[in-house]
């Protein structure tokens, strides 16, 4: 096998399985450890998998901003959203950060919903405009633009005074064994201080930002209370079953 081939194998496996551990594509390929480690290495250089010990794991979806976001499979992100609202109750006061797949779910909500959102995204606070008995709450920061919410001391300040039902996570990539994580320090940093001020955590997860990592940890996976995703794959799925998180794909 060539090293083309060799290497789009190596792909083609972690797409369906997440991550690969070197010694075992080593048998699966037969070829060295030393040469799958090479392997490894330009793909990793080359932005397609991301290596870790032993091994490499899927890198799942790339890093763009909000406004290229908001037009990628919009279509699931409301399914997910819908799912989502079973979690709502009247008079809950709810932590929403940003994402577009929480702005699918806000633009859910019930017009009757009575409710206080409080949350950092500008998208988020404009969509719920025309919801008369939800109490808007906008966090004050500096704007980062490529996830369109606030950011810094001011931001995680605020937070020190409030407690929140239920946050509702926007969520980059996730993994059952490294956490939650974000691109960006500034980001992990409000999002870890809205994680420890809220009593339950839900996350909308679409199934190419499962099993994947970024460089900046906000908090275990088992910080969640609710997963709400679409995949079906019972060997990831359990991987967060057996965290206590309940999982919802149906």
């Amino acid at each position: 096998m060539l090293k083309q081939e060799r290497q789009q194998k190596i792909l083609e496996i972690l797409n369906g399985e997440q991550r690969v551990i070197a010694s075992d594509l080593s048998q699966r390929l037969f070829v060295s450890e030393d040469t799958i480690r090479r392997d490894l290495k330009e793909l990793d250089n080359k932005g397609l998998i991301r290596r870790v010990h032993s091994g490499a794991m899927r890198i799942g979806p790339p890093v763009v901003d909000f406004s290229t976001r908001k037009n990628v499979m919009n279509e699931l992100k409301m399914d997910l959203a819908k799912k989502a609202l079973e979690f709502i109750k009247e008079d809950m006061v709810l932590l929403i950060d940003g994402g577009t797949t929480n702005l699918h779910f806000v633009n859910q909500l019930p017009l009757t919903l009575k409710a206080t959102v409080i949350t950092n995204s500008p998208p988020i606070a404009m969509a719920l405009t025309n919801h008369n008995d939800i109490e808007v709450i906008m966090i004050g920061g500096t704007l980062f633009k490529e996830s369109m919410v606030n950011l810094g001391v001011n931001t995680v300040e605020f937070l020190d005074n409030i407690r929140a039902d239920l946050y509702v996570m926007g969520i980059h990539k996730i993994d059952p064994n490294i956490g939650i994580s974000v691109p960006s320090l500034g980001e992990a940093e409000v999002k870890r201080k809205m994680a420890s001020v809220s009593n339950e955590i839900l996350a909308m997860v679409t199934s190419d930002k499962l099993n994947t990592f970024s460089n900046h940890i906000v908090t275990p996976a088992s910080a969640l209370t609710y997963l709400i995703t679409d995949n079906d794959q019972s060997d990831i799925l359990s991987s967060y079953h057996s965290q206590q998180i309940t999982v919802v794909n149906e």
